[in-house]
């Protein structure tokens, strides 16, 4: 009969040898496209192009405009949809920065706005 640690040992091999073989670097991200259909209420429409330019609606700002912005075309509301329009080839750090404003105004008024990536059909 198998003693403790021998089963324990071939368990501990096991798990390693499965483990080698995820590979989650290989996950190949084609972000912006979706197969989602689902169709949020805009608000407001935050544009973020290739040259990582911001526009709220069709108004080019920084990011502190984009609060004061959003502050004043909210004005009233307590939850809101904030569609992010952002090219595919922009970095997610400028995404991100985006979020972070957001959810600056959220902590600042007291209100629940929420940031949606808007993504197009996969090319078939």
């Amino acid at each position: 009969m198998a003693s403790m640690s021998d089963l324990v040992f071939l368990l501990l091999i096991f798990f390693m040898l499965t483990s080698t073989l995820v590979a989650p670097s290989a996950i190949q991200l084609l972000l912006p496209s979706s197969d989602s259909r689902q169709v949020a209420h805009q608000t407001v429409t935050v544009y973020l192009n290739a040259e990582r330019q911001l526009f709220l609606e069709e108004d080019p700002v920084d990011i502190e405009l984009l609060k004061t912005g959003l502050t004043s075309r909210l004005a009233g509301q307590t939850e809101a949809a904030i569609v992010l329009r952002s090219d595919h080839s922009v970095p997610v750090q400028y995404i991100v920065n985006v979020i972070d404003a957001v959810e600056e105004l959220n902590k600042q008024l007291d209100t629940r706005y929420r940031v949606i990536l808007a993504t197009q059909p996969h090319r078939r």
